[in-house]
């Protein structure tokens, strides 16, 4: 893929996955680029004691290039569903804003399914996001 075909597919912000980083040693900037096996094990290690937290510094760009270049552009944001989760997930806004109000509501009055779901989204909500823009691409 050229890089102009990356930049039109800019799904994910190095802006966000610095941001998320701050908080890096939850794991939460590679959930962000689609890293959930290393995203956990940062969550359960403090971001391997704080090393593998500091090498991310400079991995990100790399990070950020390969989530766009795995991930389907379209019309629902990767970053605004991801900062939706991140900071509101027991309120389930996230999947309102995919459009799965069912599941929103539901997670609104369970604390997002007592937290299990959000657990879940933060495993699956690049993939979540792909499937629907693969979707709308095939009936739209």
């Amino acid at each position: 893929m050229s890089h102009t075909a990356v930049a039109a597919n800019d799904t994910h912000s190095k802006v966000v996955g610095y941001l998320l980083w701050v908080f890096g040693f939850t794991g939460s900037h590679r959930f962000y680029y689609g890293k959930p096996i290393t995203g956990t094990i940062w969550f359960f290690t403090l971001g391997l004691l704080g090393i593998g937290w500091l090498i991310d510094f400079f991995l990100i760009p790399l990070m950020d290039r390969q989530a766009d270049l795995r991930f389907q552009a379209g019309p629902t944001s990767y970053t605004l569903a991801w900062i939706l989760l991140t900071f509101l997930g027991v309120f389930g806004l996230h999947r309102m804003y995919m459009g799965k109000w069912l599941t929103g509501l539901l997670y609104l009055v369970t604390g997002g399914l007592f937290l299990l779901g959000v657990l879940y989204d933060f495993w699956t909500l690049n993939d979540q996001i792909s499937m629907k823009h693969a979707r709308r691409g095939l009936f739209g």
